[in-house]
């Protein structure tokens, strides 16, 4: 046998460290699942008070933990004492932009669809079509404590992206925003904690506001917004003078996407905006790394959605149903991250 190139060397090391890759985020879930991130949230603790309080075996914890060590999530002392590192720390309760929401997913029923993808490319059905004889959000909309995880996974995936997004997007021009599907709220908070004088609606369904309408803490934010339950398949709140859509075209296929973006045009004067903030998915030939998110996120939504369902769109897609629903593309702002601001006003 001849020797390997080093080209082919590296690509075959390449290619295994991404079939191998779904093991270290299966031990990400599991030590979720045991609680251990929030277990050493406040001090180290030693290998045997770690085992007693998740009920595991001691040894088989001890190398779970060390192989996520070398990843970078905890520290281990020569003694068996295991603490977080900062990365670990992402994985705890009350880490501003905690992973844990994403973990118990994973560990649930998005996990389990991950495991039959084979199936989803043979048959391009979704596989909670599959398992639940019915699509993901109406399963959410009837399994409460799913509902909530996936808003908080949300919520928790959204405050990564803000700051950047209010750094390099301007929000004075408008007096109203209109968050449409806006869930809990959290970017229309933050757009009204940045911009002194503009108001703004939060429009989802019930289940997704919920959270909102219950908080109890004083609000000094709460004379600037308003809270409306709906449908965005029948009508949005009018009234605005910026419509805003944040991550919410890639969980629809094109048909439903172009039925929300009509909704959102109805109910839009001539003279208002339209603001889609997405991952744009990668053109052909681009092999950028800041578009390995999009591309993560794509199989992401393959996996929950099928093959024809919710997916991340390139540009030029988002423009075809753009113009479709009566909008014309004004602007893409591409951030750093890879996350693109899209911007769009009335066709006329």
């Amino acid at each position: 046998m001849h020797e390997l190139s080093v080209e082919h060397r590296e690509a075959g090391a390449a290619v295994r460290r991404i079939l191998y890759a779904q093991l270290p985020s299966r031990a990400l879930v599991v030590v979720a699942q045991l609680g251990i991130p929030d277990l050493l949230a406040d001090e180290p603790l030693a290998l045997p008070t770690l085992a007693e309080r998740t009920g595991t075996d001691a040894a088989t914890l001890a190398r779970l933990l060390r192989s996520l060590s070398v990843f970078g999530l905890f520290e281990e002392s020569t003694e068996q004492v295991y603490s977080l590192t900062p990365l670990g720390e992402a994985l705890t309760s009350a880490h501003p932009a905690s992973a844990l929401p994403s973990a118990k997913l994973v560990a649930g029923d998005f996990g389990s669809a991950w495991a039959d993808l084979l199936t989803t490319v043979r048959t391009g059905q979704s596989p909670f079509e599959r398992s639940h004889g019915t699509d993901l959000f109406t399963h959410m909309e009837r399994d409460e404590e799913l509902r909530g995880t996936f808003d908080n996974s949300q919520g928790c995936g959204l405050t990564l992206e803000l700051d950047e997004i209010l750094r390099e997007v301007d929000f004075s021009p408008y007096s109203t925003v209109v968050d449409v599907g806006g869930s809990d709220g959290t970017f229309l908070r933050r757009v009204l904690e940045a911009t002194p004088g503009i108001n703004g609606i939060v429009f989802d369904l019930p289940s997704s506001t919920s959270r909102l309408l219950k908080q109890s803490a004083p609000d000094p934010l709460s004379g600037r917004y308003s809270v409306i339950t709906g449908d965005f398949f029948e009508k949005v709140p009018e009234g605005g003078d910026l419509y805003l859509l944040s991550h919410i075209l890639h969980d629809w296929d094109d048909d439903k996407a172009v039925e929300i973006l009509k909704t959102c045009r109805a109910a839009m004067s001539d003279t208002a905006s339209l603001m889609v903030v997405d991952l744009v998915a990668a053109d052909r030939g681009q092999h950028d790394e800041r578009l390995h998110t999009a591309a993560l996120m794509d199989l992401y939504m393959l996996s929950l959605f099928g093959g024809t369902g919710g997916q991340e769109r390139t540009a030029a897609q988002v423009e075809v149903l753009l113009e479709k629903a009566g909008f014309r593309l004004t602007q893409v702002d591409a951030l750093p991250s890879g996350m693109n601001v899209i911007h769009a006003i009335p066709a006329t």
